[in-house]
């Protein structure tokens, strides 16, 4: 976790090309990690539905996210 908590002190930088090309990466960072969570939940059996409570956004968005993958 070194990379984020490196990441999310730059995301506070008072340059805001620092600040602002870390929120990017910690962005990047954030969609790699729920990929690897949902794909993880599906494996484990999960419905599109359990997913979707546990992120906070509807059965739809989450299946027409990572549904494909």
């Amino acid at each position: 976790m070194t990379e984020a908590t490196e990441l999310a002190a730059r995301a506070g930088d008072r340059d805001p090309r620092v600040g602002l090309r870390a929120v990017a990466a910690l962005r990047r960072l954030l969609e790699q990690l729920e990929a690897v969570q949902v794909r993880s939940a599906r494996v484990q059996g999960w419905s599109w539905q359990e997913i979707a409570a546990e992120l906070g956004v509807s059965r739809q968005a989450v299946h027409k996210k990572h549904g494909r993958n």
